[in-house]
């Protein structure tokens, strides 16, 4: 039986392809019929430590053997424990306080309210392109496509946008671009949400689904500057950007930012769901014992395999491996763009990596599409992103070798020839 053909699940999920996976190792699928996959899309950056990483395994099933589940509200349990130790050296300085959940959006519904518990304050201020989540909430700080809130509205009050610096879009110099974002969001506090009703910015260190776009140097100093002028909180949204995908622990590490409240999710748990939200301590007594939790809040099993991922990401310098790689694929994807000028940018830090397609001067979302769909044919796996699906991102698992990634670069350009020709 075909997957489509199962009338069973839900058709509110999109499929990026019709594989039927039997099992995963590294950077490879394999499915029912020996087909061999090379997965550059990371589960949307959650298998940094690839697929089935023999540690990770190990410590769900020691951990299984011992206790599954130990309500935290109820229990305490060491696995969490040895994930907050685990991640205290990793975080950005500052940052010593945890709390756990499952996704990615109650990571980020998690600092809202505690950034509103912290100032008093109702409203947040959100950047264009920005991807935050699907509930109601997160979808309303969600602007990076209007399939994310399709059919939702009304949605949650006291969000507002300005725009992120996205220097390609634009068409400007970076300086020019930080100059123009940084005083559009200070017009943001003119003119929609005063200062002294601001609870929060939040800002991603590299776009994510708004096109992998990072943003020009100082415009995070610039946020943070800002934030401290006006008594704002800074989160910084590490979900899809952490966990050394950009080549650092966390993203916002390159200009040595110190948040107030960082989320971060995804590349945690190898796969296993585990989020949660770091803060400063002095945070704590403004956050009122609880308001906030969770069923499965700091899950047992989750916790150790996230407490045996971070392990796993400093034992073997998935840090290093991912800036190292991520030069070698934009040093490759820069020739290939000499050679195919529909590919108008090449950007992105570690292996968080964006090529935007463009014709004639405006975005061209038909070739990447296509391109996705010969690599497909290439047994290569890829997704895209951006407000106009003109983008290619490229998340392999950063366990990733110099020789994946070239295999992976020449069925890229394999496919690149089938569609352009």
């Amino acid at each position: 039986m075909n997957p489509q053909d199962i009338k069973e699940i839900s058709s509110v999920w999109t499929h990026a392809t019709n594989i039927m996976v039997d099992h995963a190792e590294g950077c490879w699928f394999y499915d029912k019929k020996g087909n061999k996959y090379l997965d550059f899309t990371s589960g949307i950056g959650v298998t940094n430590t690839g697929h089935c990483h023999p540690k990770v395994v190990d410590a769900i099933k020691k951990q299984s053997e011992k206790l599954l589940f130990g309500q935290f509200n109820i229990v305490y349990h060491q696995p969490v424990i040895d994930l907050i130790e685990e991640l205290k050296p990793v975080v950005p300085a500052g940052l010593d306080t945890f709390f756990f959940a499952s996704s990615g959006a109650e990571a980020v519904e998690a600092a809202v309210k505690l950034a509103k518990h912290a100032t008093g304050r109702p409203n947040v201020i959100v950047f264009n392109g920005s991807y935050h989540g699907r509930t109601h909430l997160t979808m309303a700080m969600t602007t990076s496509k209007t399939i994310y809130r399709e059919g939702y509205s009304p949605l949650p009050s006291g969000i507002f946008v300005t725009p992120y610096p996205y220097s390609y879009y634009y068409g400007w110099d970076d300086e020019t671009t930080l100059a123009f974002a940084v005083k559009e969001l200070e017009r943001t506090l003119l003119g929609q949400s005063k200062p002294n009703e601001t609870a929060a910015i939040i800002i991603e260190p590299v776009l994510g689904e708004g096109g992998y776009v990072v943003p020009p140097a100082g415009f995070l100093a610039a946020v943070r500057e800002i934030c401290d002028k006006h008594g704002i909180m800074m989160i910084v949204d590490e979900v899809q950007s952490g966990f050394c995908r950009t080549g650092k622990f966390f993203a916002v590490q390159h200009e040595d930012i110190q948040p107030d409240i960082m989320t971060m999710a995804k590349g945690l748990g190898s796969g296993i769901p585990i989020s949660g939200i770091a803060y400063k301590r002095e945070l704590q007594e403004k956050w009122v014992t609880g308001t906030h939790g969770g069923t499965y809040s700091a899950n047992t099993m989750a916790c150790a395999a996230a407490a045996a991922t971070v392990r796993v990401m400093k034992e073997e310098k998935l840090d290093v491996n991912a800036a190292e790689r991520g030069e070698q694929l934009m040093s490759a994807l820069r020739d290939l763009q000499r050679t195919y000028p529909v590919i108008g940018d090449v950007r992105g830090r570690g292996c968080m990596v964006a090529t935007e397609f463009v014709k004639d001067g405006q975005p061209d979302a038909g070739t990447p599409k296509a391109v996705i769909a010969a690599a497909r044919e290439e047994k290569m796996l890829m997704l895209g992103c951006g407000t106009y699906g003109n983008i290619i991102r490229w998340i392999p698992p950063l366990v990733i070798t110099e020789e994946e990634m070239n295999e992976g670069i020449s069925r890229f350009e394999k496919a690149l020839k089938k569609v352009i020709g």
